[in-house]
């Protein structure tokens, strides 16, 4: 089509012609494409047969090529594997010292050679796989439901309700969890056992997972799905609980999984600077503690424990990235 047909069509039309239409200088003439050539239809078009698909649905297919979660997702089901059943990878047992055998070299059935006390160090690193991710799974999942019932009413309620819950959390926000654990594991230091040291993670811990839980209700419960339930006739409470949680989940889970990986490094510090733990129960803070002393002279003895730790905290570190990219795709570096 031309420039004049376009023009004539115009002036057809019996619409006044714009000035613009009026003079084209040379080089200027316009030229639109005819309709089959530019199969747009083609381009914009959504393809109906296919099935519906979910946030959840999208979060899987992006992990599931993301190499970081396969990688980590796999140290982590060895890792899981390891503190279900030590009994796979080791017959010993890691109680059973000998200071015979006090700071031996590797020997056969005991490759890593044994510690201070005569222990094997191979053993008590496998069986301090289940204490460590014991702990800092139940303190994640505590945290996760305490921050969110809280942040959540908070959010949803508003008013003198949101400003009581906010200012309790800024109080506890100040406050350093690893210093307050210490202080309130002092306290209590006659009986030691792993359900005191999740009680007091989740004391002191749950107060980051409240902020993002209620960020996460105050934008949900302002969406239009909230408001077409409750002129359906649905209760408050069932809005909060049928609707809004479950819109905002996804940053809470983010912060869950990212935060795993401190709550293990905290138990291991308290088990190092010996309020956390009793010596009795294996862990891999209580053996570093113990290998400390001997640096210099046995350093292969602190580096096992610490080497489990670090490969444990690393690989839940990659699953926490891998799960923000996936369910917070602005928050993507790359």
């Amino acid at each position: 089509m031309t420039n004049e047909t376009l023009d004539n069509q115009i002036d057809n039309s019996g619409e006044p012609t714009p000035d613009y239409f009026m003079e084209t200088l040379p080089g200027q003439d316009r030229y639109v494409a005819p309709i089959d050539e530019t199969p747009l239809q083609d381009v914009d078009s959504v393809d109906e047969s296919a099935p519906a698909t979910s946030m959840w649905a999208d979060a899987w297919r992006t992990l599931r090529r993301n190499p970081l979660f396969i990688i980590s997702g796999l140290v982590i089901i060895f890792i899981i594997v390891v503190a279900i059943a030590p009994g796979l990878f080791t017959k010993q047992d890691p109680n059973a010292c000998d200071l015979a055998n006090s700071l031996s070299p590797a020997a056969s059935g005991h490759p890593l050679g044994f510690d201070l006390q005569g222990c094997d160090v191979y053993t008590r690193v496998v069986y301090g796989t289940r204490t460590s991710l014991s702990v800092g799974v139940l303190s994640t999942l505590l945290v996760v439901l305490l921050g969110t019932l809280i942040g959540a009413i908070a959010g949803f309620c508003g008013g003198w309700v949101d400003a009581v819950l906010s200012r309790i959390t800024d109080i506890f926000f100040a406050l350093p969890m690893l210093l307050g654990a210490i202080v309130v594991l002092q306290m209590f230091k006659t009986s030691k056992s792993i359900w005191k040291i999740v009680l007091v993670l989740a004391l002191f811990g749950w107060v980051g997972v409240c902020r993002i839980a209620r960020s996460a209700v105050l934008e949900a419960k302002n969406l239009e799905f909230n408001t077409a339930s409750t002129a359906l006739g649905s209760t408050p409470m069932r809005n909060l609980f049928r609707h809004i949680l479950p819109n905002s989940l996804a940053p809470i889970i983010v912060i869950g999984t990212t935060s795993l990986a401190s709550y293990i490094v905290a138990e291991a510090t308290l088990s190092f600077l010996g309020v956390g733990l009793p010596t009795t129960t294996v862990s891999w803070g209580g053996d570093i503690s113990s290998a400390q002393t001997n640096l210099q002279t046995d350093p292969l003895v602190l580096f096992y424990p610490s080497a489990a730790l670090a490969v444990t905290v690393l690989a839940f570190i990659m699953m926490g990235d891998a799960v923000k990219d996936a369910l917070d795709p602005k928050s993507r570096t790359a």
